[in-house]
């Protein structure tokens, strides 16, 4: 939503600006569709050249999050918090195998239905169901997990960290590329260098609209998308961070309650759930069952 409110506020100002002050619709609106043809030529052709193709295919698939509402909000992660207080609780009361039909299936357990944000969200059922499988093989050491689940979430941030870059990158090149197609404007002007002055106004009206365009489209558009995809994709590493710390904790020997308040703590003011909120949530949970 603040995407498509973000896009139309920059049109309507802008654009709406360039009239009330007297501007020439006409002239931008023949010049743009062939600008936009040089310059998105430009910006694909070398944001293909400078990035990996599983780079452009993530940043790609990114670009369907910004139009999405916020995935996480207090309701997730009170979500969250309920599931590793039952799966902390099942493995305090009835042993960590009493674990391994959940963590071997995710998709088919009995337990992580009852929480199906967490569940559908592969990526997180992965990273917390690979570490409770490390746990039960008898890897219980919490400082080698940390080590192991630092340099995972490393891993994560840094082809985040890529897909921002590549975006950015098209941004800054994006009024270089608007000299580009306003120099060939002017190219094709100076070869009507005998038209007559009314001619001559519109074709370097024309060439102009290629420099407006380039910096128009990175400072308005592809610049602020880039920093919109970053806070996405943080909210996404946060969501994992949060499972760390609840693990680390339980690792230490932790009670459920504990560990889950450690998690807890971990989170953004703005989603974070009150510890009340937290705990009527986990009372009303039903005793978990292997």
């Amino acid at each position: 939503m603040n995407l498509i409110i973000g896009i139309l506020t920059v049109v309507v100002c802008t654009l709406g600006g360039y009239m009330l002050q007297g501007g020439h619709m006409q002239v931008l609106a023949k010049a743009a569709p062939l600008e936009i043809v040089i310059m998105g030529g430009t910006m694909a052709g070398g944001f293909i050249i400078a990035n990996p193709s599983v780079v452009i295919k993530r940043t790609l698939r990114a670009f369907g999050l910004l139009v999405k509402p916020p995935r996480y909000g207090k309701g997730s992660y009170i979500e969250l918090l309920c599931m590793m207080y039952q799966v902390f609780k099942l493995a305090k009361t009835k042993g960590l195998l009493a674990l391994e039909q959940h963590i071997e299936n995710p998709g088919s357990s009995s337990l992580f239905e009852k929480f199906p944000g967490f569940q559908t969200n592969h990526h997180a059922t992965d990273f917390f169901c690979d570490y409770l499988r490390l746990v039960t093989l008898g890897s219980d050491k919490p400082y080698e997990i940390e080590a192991l689940m630092d340099q995972e979430l490393e891993v994560h941030h840094s082809e985040d960290a890529a897909m921002v870059t590549a975006v950015q990158n098209v941004a800054d090149g994006l009024p270089a590329i608007g000299i580009v197609a306003a120099v060939l404007g002017v190219i094709h002007t100076m070869g009507s260098i005998t038209e007559p002055p009314e001619v001559l106004g519109r074709l370097i009206g024309g060439a102009l609209v290629g420099t407006f365009m380039g910096v128009w489209m990175s400072y308005g558009y592809v610049g602020p998308m880039s920093n919109s995809m970053k806070a996405v994709l943080e909210a996404e590493s946060k969501y994992l961070e949060c499972l760390k710390s609840g693990l680390l904790a339980h690792l230490q020997g932790c009670a459920p309650s504990v560990s889950i308040e450690y998690a807890r703590k971990t989170l953004l003011t703005s989603v974070r759930p009150t510890f009340a909120e937290v705990e009527e949530a986990t009372s009303a949970l039903p005793a978990p069952s292997a």
